[in-house]
């Protein structure tokens, strides 16, 4: 018995351990971010590196409103980031119920087709995108950013499951009450899956958010540019000043931070119940 005790404890004590070092491997890089905000751009450079300023250099967050139009940066990223979550959101639960609770011909079949985006890498698409936005005139839109991501096959899968889970029950007391699918999806089964559209709607905010490649190559005028691609015109091609860099850096992920800090309850239960149904 005690022995067993003993493999319980040290069993207990690894699995602690490893999780420790690995919320230290990845705390490191956004600490790191955050003191190079503050250093000079030689201490920035410096080999050995230094870890800690020597003067805190608050003014390298003033430079960056300097050099950028930030605030209108974040606000193209906010209305993209909104209009996707919401897209997502609506899309992607339609989609789901109808995959999970409507018997329709080839229903298994058109899953698997639109599982089958997953295993594509992205950058193949982003030509035929890219055409079908120039041919729209869109480029250089916002629209242009938002539209091809409004629907995804991962969020149709993540709340298939969490449709499937929910008993039959309520949907054949639905029908009985005179409910039709649109009915039964909106007025039953979408609030049943709130937690599950809560993790849809985190994961869908922080991809939208700190996308860079598709709006860097639909949009090249600050007007709809978005914060990702405002802050690597920062990075030069021999010289980058690291400091300020990572200032805006660090503007750019405090929403996000925040974000996950209000609602990082929500988000680790819909994970979890979605995983679990």
């Amino acid at each position: 018995m005690e022995r067993t005790r003993q493999l319980v404890t040290s069993k207990t004590f690894l699995i602690h351990f490893i999780l420790i070092l690995g919320s230290v491997a990845m705390v490191l890089p956004f600490l790191w971010m955050i003191l190079t905000s503050l250093k000079t751009y030689t201490e920035s450079i410096h080999v050995p590196p230094v870890i800690i300023p020597k003067d805190l250099q608050w003014g390298n967050y003033k430079e960056v409103f300097g050099l950028l139009p930030f605030f209108k940066f974040m606000f193209n990223t906010f209305i993209i980031t909104v209009a996707r979550t919401a897209g997502q959101l609506f899309l992607c639960s339609l989609a789901a119920y109808a995959f999970a609770r409507i018997e329709f011909p080839g229903r298994n079949i058109l899953f698997m087709l639109a599982l089958s985006v997953l295993m594509v890498p992205g950058q193949v698409f982003l030509l035929p995108q890219y055409m079908i936005m120039v041919k729209l005139g869109w480029l250089n839109t916002l629209q242009a950013v938002i539209v091809p991501g409004i629907f995804s096959a991962f969020g149709t899968f993540l709340l298939r499951q969490f449709f499937m889970g929910l008993p039959k029950e309520l949907e054949e007391a639905a029908r009985l009450d005179g409910c039709n699918h649109f009915q039964i999806y909106w007025r039953i089964m979408l609030p049943l899956a709130k937690p599950g559209l809560i993790a849809l709607g985190i994961f869908t905010t922080l991809w939208s958010w700190n996308e860079l490649m598709w709006p860097m190559i639909v949009n090249s005028s600050p007007e709809s540019m978005t914060l990702s691609v405002g802050l690597s015109s920062l990075q030069g091609q021999y010289l980058t000043n690291y400091p300020i860099l990572m200032a805006g850096s660090f503007l750019a992920i405090l929403p996000m931070l925040i974000l996950f800090i209000i609602l990082q309850k929500q988000f680790i239960e819909g994970i979890a119940v979605t995983g679990g149904k």
